[in-house]
């Protein structure tokens, strides 16, 4: 064993597998990963029957961790960027085969890609949703809504750098299926460590129903979908964060509208769709010129709409972002509104009322807030 406790000690490994169990009555297999966010931490990832039971460990506490592991088990993968090393345990004299790589591996995050979930990873509702395949591979048809999804956790993870509270309370308009819904609850709960209350909205009462059965297969106890529209949705508990994907054309708006009005610290929004504007607009100002033709007519009219919705939260004492959410080649539908309160509201400026005036287009956010 010591032998083994030598090999563990060197820092460029990023992954353990442990599979072969001593006891018929242990986990079938456990896997340990490096991963690399704001803190280095290793996550477990522990087969049990058919459950995967995850746990994070700091750096202090991972070697421990793997010398128990190895005694329990016959065999360990180790994998580091030069090599891959096999672990046989005898018992308890470890013996080693190693393969060095003829290539060397690309690392950051999990040494691979800086994603959160990984293709491969045991991530079963990821399976049933149709993203993975039995085999936790990604299904070809499902690969941009793969990247979607985790650039969107990588977005977020990045703006909650100094979220130090236990707790947070989350509301999803428009979920549809849920794949972000899931995965944001699966973030925070396993591999952030932070309780997470999260609510999906949904005018589809068949995918809401699929959404809640899947919520309780996982024992996901503070993961819940509604069928209800946006604008009719009331609370009663403060809500820390709210997010939509794709939410099409006015419903944007009328989540947006929602989180000024409750005081909603982070607002993470990909709109869609944004047909209001393109069908109302009319010539009469500096870029009548955009106008004449139909494609970029639409295409103005959706910056111009996402324009307006960023001038208003700046307006209402939000600090905003307006940034690519993924490669225009995934989607084009790839602009993200990111804003957070940061100073108080005031009144909405004179020159969004003056665009509106010039083009004669209707807005649902500005009609919202000037109500």
């Amino acid at each position: 064993m010591q032998k083994f406790e030598k090999e563990i000690q060197n820092k460029d490994n990023f992954k353990y597998i442990f599979s072969s169990p001593l006891n018929k009555n242990d986990a079938k297999k456990i896997i340990y990963r490096k991963i690399e966010a704001n803190t280095i931490y290793w996550q477990e990832e522990k087969f049990i029957e058919n459950k995967v039971i995850h746990k994070n460990f700091n750096e202090d506490e991972i070697s421990i961790t793997l010398i128990n592991s190895m005694q329990n088990f016959k065999q360990c993968c180790i994998q580091n960027e030069n090599a891959t090393i096999n672990a046989f345990n005898n018992n308890g004299k470890i013996a080693f085969k190693k393969v060095l790589r003829t290539n060397k591996c690309n690392l950051s995050h999990n040494k691979e890609k800086s994603y959160f979930i990984n293709e491969g990873d045991n991530v079963p509702f990821l399976v049933e949703l149709g993203i993975f395949n039995n085999q936790n591979k990604i299904i070809t048809a499902k690969y941009d809504k793969f990247k979607q999804i985790n650039r969107f956790i990588e977005i977020i993870d990045d703006n909650l750098k100094k979220y130090n509270k236990k707790e947070i309370n989350i509301i999803d308009f428009g979920c549809g299926k849920s794949y972000l819904t899931f995965v944001l609850y699966y973030y925070f709960t396993n591999i952030k460590n932070i309780t997470a209350f999260i609510s999906g909205y949904d005018l589809k009462a068949d995918v809401v129903e699929n959404c809640n059965k899947l919520a309780q297969k996982y024992s996901y106890t503070n993961l819940k979908f509604y069928n209800e529209d946006v604008a009719n949705v009331k609370i009663t508990n403060p809500v820390d964060m709210l997010i939509t994907l794709h939410a099409c054309d006015i419903a944007t708006d009328y989540a947006l509208n929602f989180a000024i009005n409750n005081n909603i610290k982070y607002i993470f929004s990909v709109p869609c769709c944004q047909h209001e504007i393109n069908l109302s607009i009319k010539k009469g100002g500096d870029f009548d010129c955009l106008l004449d033709y139909g494609l970029i007519k639409e295409r103005f009219s959706a910056l111009l709409t996402d324009t307006v919705r960023a001038n208003i939260l700046e307006c209402k004492g939000y600090k905003v972002d307006i940034l690519e959410f993924v490669d225009f080649s995934h989607t084009p539908k790839n602009i993200m509104i990111r804003a957070e309160k940061t100073t108080k509201a005031k009144e909405i400026t004179k020159d969004i009322y003056t665009l509106k005036e010039k083009y004669n287009f209707n807005q649902k956010l500005l009609q919202l807030q000037t109500i």
